[in-house]
């Protein structure tokens, strides 16, 4: 699978409407789905957005947590009962729903932040911050990546 890199700053319009960038979008297209599914973020005041596909992923690992678990229960509240699915308009744009659009404190800008297999939503400056303080975390701590196969370079 195709990952989501870079950020993008795109402007929101007075009705909610903002651009996914162009090259985000055909990670987000399929046969039964064209748009992106939105929830909050649980550690930040962004956005998580994933496509049908991953969401159908997440549907299958909480699936395998014992039914009737805390757990399973928390995290399918937190998750699938949060989550919104947006449809991309004929030019790309998604209407951002006001009470997730709250939750990341967006109004006139919307960050687009490749995370990888996903991306998040962050109002700019916001983000900006988290990168500024996450770069510094990581050459606090000596942070590393393992090298596959489970060796820490």
């Amino acid at each position: 699978m195709a990952a989501f890199w870079s950020t993008y700053i795109n402007k929101v319009d007075r009705k909610g409407r903002v651009s996914v960038p162009a090259p985000f979008r055909p990670l987000l297209s399929g046969p039964d789905f064209e748009g992106v599914v939105i929830f909050p973020a649980f550690r930040s005041p962004a956005l998580e957005c994933r496509s049908l596909e991953q969401m159908e992923d997440l549907a299958k690992a909480v699936d395998a947590l014992p039914e009737f678990s805390a757990e399973r229960d928390a995290l399918a509240a937190a998750i699938f009962g949060a989550s919104t699915p947006v449809h991309f308009d004929s030019e790309g744009r998604i209407v951002l729903p006001k009470a997730l659009a709250a939750h990341a404190n967006i109004s006139s800008e919307a960050a687009f932040v490749g995370m990888g297999k996903s991306f998040q939503i962050w109002e700019p400056k916001a983000f900006a911050t988290f990168r500024d303080e996450s770069r510094s975390q990581i050459v606090r701590q000596g942070i590393v990546l393992p090298k596959p196969g489970g060796e820490v370079s």
